[in-house]
Formats: C-alpha cells, sequence, structure tokens
C-alpha cells in the first residue's frame, strides 16, 4: 500500500531500506472515501496526516456565495495534509474526487521522524516544498495562461505526477472529473469549461473520452502549455 509514496520519494532522492521500513511502522491504518467526502475538513485540527494510497483528491475553498474553488489535485503517494503537521489547524478542506483509499501517520511518530532520521525528514519536507511549488503554478496559469493553455499545463502536470507513481498506461490516464469539477479547476463556468474542452481536442494533442486522457503529441501539448516540469523537482540528488 506504501508503494506509491515509496517511488514519489524516490524520485528525489536515493530511499534507503531503513527508511522504506520507518515509513511503514509510521503509516499504519486504512480508511475508504466515496466520492464527494472529505478526507480532511476546514476547520479540523488533525493529529495525523494523511497519506493517499489509491485515487484522486482535490484541496478546496468554499465561498460564503456558494462557489468553489479547487487550488490543487492529490495523486496515490501524496501527503494531502502534511503540513498541518506544524500548522495544526487546517485552512482548507480535502474532498475525494473518486473512490479513495488513505493510509494515516501520527504526528507524534513523524515528530520521532525529523528527530532521529533527518534525511527522511528532508525528503517529507521536500513534498511539502513541491505542494507549494504546484500552488505557484497554478496561481500562474489562472491568472496569466489562456483557458486552453492552462488546461494543457493541468494535463501534463497530471501525466508525469501519475507516470511516477505507476497510474499511467502508456500516454493515457484515468481522469474522473466532471465538467463541473474541472470549472472548479480553472475557475470558469461549466458552459466555458465545455467550450476550452472541445478547443484542446480539435487541437489533435489530446484524445479525450470517457475519463481517459491519451496524449497524442506531447511536444505539442507542452508547447500549448509552455509547460516546464522543473517545479516538480524530479531529479534524483543528494537531498
Amino acid at each position: 500500500m506504501l508503494e506509491p509514496l515509496y517511488l514519489q520519494l524516490a524520485q528525489h532522492d536515493v530511499l534507503s531500506d531503513a527508511e522504506r521500513s520507518m515509513l511503514a511502522q509510521v503509516v499504519s491504518g486504512g480508511k475508504e472515501f466515496s466520492v464527494g467526502q472529505d478526507l480532511v475538513s476546514e476547520g479540523s485540527r488533525p493529529i495525523y496526516s494523511t497519506l493517499l494510497v489509491e485515487g484522486l483528491a482535490a484541496r478546496y475553498k468554499v465561498l460564503k456565495s456558494g462557489g468553489r474553488q479547487f487550488t490543487s489535485l492529490q495523486v496515490p503517494g501524496d501527503f494531502v495534509d502534511l503540513h498541518a503537521f506544524l500548522l495544526k489547524t487546517m485552512d482548507h478542506g480535502i474532498v475525494a474526487l473518486s473512490l479513495c483509499r488513505v493510509m494515516f501517520a501520527d504526528h507524534t511518530k513523524l515528530r520521532v521522524i525529523t528527530e532521529k532520521a533527518p534525511h527522511l525528514g528532508r525528503l517529507l519536507w521536500l513534498d511539502t516544498l513541491v505542494d507549494a511549488a504546484i500552488h505557484r503554478e497554478w496561481i500562474v496559469a489562472m491568472g496569466r495562461r489562456s483557458k486552453v493553455s492552462h488546461l494543457a499545463h493541468l494535463i501534463c502536470e497530471l501525466f508525469i505526477r501519475l507516470q511516477v507513481v505507476g497510474h499511467t498506461n502508456g500516454t493515457s490516464f484515468k481522469l474522473p472529473l466532471s465538467q463541473a469539477e474541472l470549472a472548479d479547476v480553472l475557475g470558469l463556468s461549466v458552459v466555458h469549461m465545455n467550450r476550452v474542452i472541445n478547443s484542446l481536442r480539435k487541437s489533435a494533442a489530446v484524445n479525450w473520452a470517457s475519463h481517459t486522457v491519451t496524449i497524442v503529441d506531447w511536444r505539442l501539448l507542452a508547447e500549448m502549455a509552455e509547460f516546464d516540469p522543473t517545479y516538480l523537482s524530479m531529479t534524483n540528488e543528494p537531498r
């Protein structure tokens, strides 16, 4: 069950057998969440951090008007709220966009990692830094990219992140989001979202049907998105 986490951390630096063993001792339990359920609720004060091992989830904020904005998507291998270890109170919610299976890391055990396994602690710290980098890219996309470019960038990002944890099939991956949920990612109306998806389909960069996205021309898609994966820190080097 921890393989997605191992794969993700090992993408950044060598993960020793001892570190894998320590993670296996820290992360335990298990729970399933159905579509629409909160994995973590805004305002909560979790005493553990939640590891997504299967499914797709999203960080979100809701305005008083009822409008919802997704601020990132979470894939298997992500600690969806590792930052809660230090921030304590959640200022946003995390919702399941598909059937999600999770495991938990007690904060007292995470503290032991930071004190007794500094290299592993740095790798987990890097996990939160990549989260921050993803947020920066999403802000740029929201504010400065065309909506078609924004969607193309999202597909590039998800493909690479899912590929790392073995959740792609060739150049295809599952994207179980409704148009309304995609609209909450891009900050659009559902009608406008439909037009953006159709425009991307017409570009011949992707095939998109039945919640499966197939990248037909990566070079074209990356060019449309102005995609540079540097922010995902996928190089394996000493940390």
